[in-house]
């Protein structure tokens, strides 16, 4: 059975970084990014970090959460990178509901820097970064489902989820 790991974590936590290698550990697999779903809004979207923005959000994951499961259904294993809180996670296990579930939550000065200084990236918003960098901290992951190190890098990152999934103590399922 193909499985779904889905990397989660506020901005400049180093989802799409790790989501990039992880997803080689897999054969077949698929990369699906949640920031490319937000790209389909065209008039009227909000930024997704408002308040207001929280059903314009849930219709977007639930697109997302739709696409993925499909590939899932499919064989595929996938990797899902996206700013997939708690109080979203359950729109994709209700596709997927054997999912794995990681948030990657370096230290917010970790994140800010990253979100300073990369390229190639929309996204350079230091309050919103801040924001949800404080949501995800209050939302109280489950220890199990964190991943905190700041001094890891991307591949000892890598290491860590793909041991952890082996192990099965990323499931969503025993939450």
């Amino acid at each position: 059975m193909a499985d779904l790991v889905v990397v989660s974590g506020p901005p400049g936590a180093g989802k799409s970084t790790v989501a990039a290698l992880l997803v080689d550990r897999f054969e077949p697999s698929a990369l699906v990014t949640g920031d490319t779903f937000f790209a389909f809004l065209a008039r009227g979207a909000r930024p997704p970090w408002l308040p207001e923005a929280h059903a314009q959000n849930a219709v977007v994951t639930e697109a997302a959460a739709a696409a993925t499961g499909r590939f899932v259904a499919g064989g595929l294993h996938v990797v899902y990178d996206g700013v997939v809180g708690p109080w979203f996670v359950d729109r994709l296990a209700a596709e997927v509901p054997d999912l794995h579930y990681v948030v990657l939550l370096p230290p917010l000065a970790t994140c800010l820097e990253r979100v300073a200084t990369r390229t190639g990236h929309g996204f350079t918003d230091a309050d919103a970064a801040r924001r949800m960098h404080r949501e995800f901290v209050a939302a109280d992951v489950p220890a199990r489902h964190l991943v905190t190190d700041p001094a890891a890098d991307a591949p000892a990152v890598v290491d860590e989820i793909t041991d952890r999934v082996r192990a099965g103590s990323l499931r969503l399922r025993g939450d």
